[in-house]
């Protein structure tokens, strides 16, 4: 079976879809003018600023990145001194990963030209009450499910 165009759920996937194909290259080379930093790399900045430091699967999950390409991205962050690995001493086979000092400065430089970036693209086209529902929305869509997923059958 497949799903009517028409269908409320196919319109909100596409539009979402459109929404961050267009917006992240946006954002991302808004952000590479203005401060130097990819985009990625701010994420990750993102996450890891505060007293806390994540594990590399964490960090990934958060990010929303593959192991192999938040290794990359935390090795590429390491040689430019924004972020440092911490062996985990419970688990040989993990590793943490935290801000550092010059991390958190180029963190907190970035940050309004991150903001400026969103508030345009977001803030200049929907009040704060539309703001808020599409966030409201967004998270009902992260909560856990109790549908028990689909079972999938090879051939």
């Amino acid at each position: 079976m497949s799903a009517p165009r028409s269908h409320p759920a196919v319109h909100a996937w596409a539009a979402l879809l459109q929404v961050h194909a267009r917006l992240v290259p946006e954002l991302d080379a808004e952000l590479r003018h203005a401060t130097g930093l990819p985009l990625s790399w701010y994420d990750v900045l993102l996450e890891l600023d505060g007293p806390h430091r994540l594990r590399m699967s964490d960090l990934g999950e958060r990010v929303v990145l593959s192991r192999t390409r938040v290794s990359r991205l935390v090795t590429e962050m390491e040689l430019k001194g924004l972020v440092r690995r911490e062996s985990n001493p419970d688990d040989g086979r993990s590793a943490f990963v935290a801000i550092t000092d010059e991390g958190r400065r180029r963190f907190r430089e970035s940050a309004p030209h991150y903001l400026a970036g969103i508030e345009r693209r977001l803030g200049g086209k929907l009040d704060a009450a539309e703001l808020e529902t599409v966030a409201s929305a967004l998270r009902k869509v992260l909560a856990p499910s109790d549908v028990p997923a689909p079972e999938v059958r090879t051939p």
